[in-house]
């Protein structure tokens, strides 16, 4: 479907996902604190943003959006290794790209983190983030874990 290993979403997704761990939410609330026009600019910006750490990134979507915090902690309920944000920045790239087209990404992000699919991924005491991505591409689209 999408373009293959786009540095723009990866970078879009481990934001994501590095902001969930710290402000303690669900990825999907991430993006309703964020907003669709903020994910648009970060998913625009992800070249120039890629360019400073991580954590100063996040810093200034969490002071510009007015951010709270949750008790969602997958992390710390994590019996296992727990997969770096990286890792599942990868698993949600790649998820993205198999079901949407270039045109269709951020409108992608959207979906796919408000989906039954964001619980799935983000149980770490599972291995269904480890699984195959066209396995988990088809999960996706078949709407439950095959």
């Amino acid at each position: 479907m999408g373009t293959k290993n786009n540095s723009k979403l990866f970078y879009t997704c481990s934001l994501i996902e590095y902001l969930g761990r710290i402000q303690k939410k669900r990825r999907g609330e991430i993006l309703d604190e964020l907003g669709y026009k903020t994910l648009e600019r970060i998913y625009e910006y992800s070249d120039v943003l890629h360019c400073e750490p991580i954590e100063k990134v996040a810093s200034e979507f969490i002071d510009e959006c007015k951010m709270t915090s949750g008790s969602f902690d997958n992390v710390g309920e994590c019996r296992y290794r727990i997969p770096d944000y990286w890792t599942i920045g990868e698993v949600y790239e790649r998820l993205i790209e198999d079901s949407y087209s270039d045109e269709d990404i951020v409108e992608g992000i959207w979906n796919v983190y408000h989906s039954w699919m964001d619980e799935e991924i983000s149980d770490y005491n599972t291995d269904f983030y480890f699984q195959p991505r066209d396995y988990i591409a088809a999960c996706y689209r078949k709407g439950e874990i095959l």
